[in-house]
């Protein structure tokens, strides 16, 4: 798949949460290498959307297509390989905190069937010199600051080369230069052509890193072209 190649469309969908819904007639197209700034007030949807996108949530009305996966028809037995397509990072980082961040790493890989130790060593090494963390590698998470953790995260979002990185307010604990240096990175990774979907209620991030807006509210999804100007994705058909 080439750089501005549809990754992702969405036609019709409606999302629950449980048996609550949460967005209705969701139209969405995404390509590839895009950096797209998902937004909304809690509970506005943000986050059952990106649950949908990795299977968490089912889709039960609707098509969705992503990657080479169709979300409608997914079966339970092609949601691991689904997820290997996709990298996640989460606001919490969610690293595990009884071992290192190389032994993090390691149980990643070893959990996606990864075996040669060459192999593994170096794909390692390799993400965490993409960001900025070669030398920390046998460091426990407490003995890191929250960017670094949050540097992790992202080092292991990538371990299994996605096609998509899916952000959940990945920001949204950080101090302002740290939110910089994090921002930085994403955006690196999407000029190299991994699209990046991002879950935030920064406005302040969203005018310094500027990029295509889709906001969630009033159970709909809508396409923000400026500060001022809000226009339903479906008129874009």
């Amino acid at each position: 798949m080439k750089i501005g190649e549809t990754i992702l469309d969405i036609k019709g969908a409606t999302i629950f949460q449980n048996d609550h819904l949460v967005l209705s007639d969701v139209n969405l197209t995404i390509t590839k290498g895009e950096f797209i700034y998902l937004i909304g007030k809690v509970g506005s949807g943000k986050t059952s959307l990106i649950k949908t996108l990795n299977a968490e949530i089912p889709l039960k009305t609707g098509e969705a297509n992503i990657i080479d996966f169709n979300l409608a028809k997914l079966k339970r037995k092609q949601i691991p390989l689904l997820r290997r397509k996709i990298g996640v990072i989460f606001q919490d980082f969610k690293l595990l905190t009884d071992r290192s961040v190389y032994d993090n790493l390691l149980f990643i890989l070893q959990s996606t069937g990864w075996k040669n130790k060459r192999l593994i060593k170096d794909r390692i090494e390799h993400v965490l010199d993409l960001v900025n963390l070669k030398f920390k590698a046998y460091k426990m998470p407490h003995q890191l600051s929250g960017g670094e953790q949050q540097r992790v995260a992202i080092a292991r979002a990538l371990l299994n080369e996605p096609d998509i990185i899916l952000a959940d307010e990945p920001t949204g604990n950080l101090d302002p230069d740290t939110t910089n240096e994090i921002m930085n990175i994403l955006f690196e990774i999407s000029a190299k052509g991994r699209t990046v979907i991002m879950a935030t209620h920064n406005y302040s991030t969203i005018q310094k890193f500027p990029a295509r807006t889709i906001k969630c509210e009033g159970g709909k999804v809508f396409e923000k072209h400026s500060y001022n100007q809000v226009i339903e994705l479906d008129i874009l058909d």
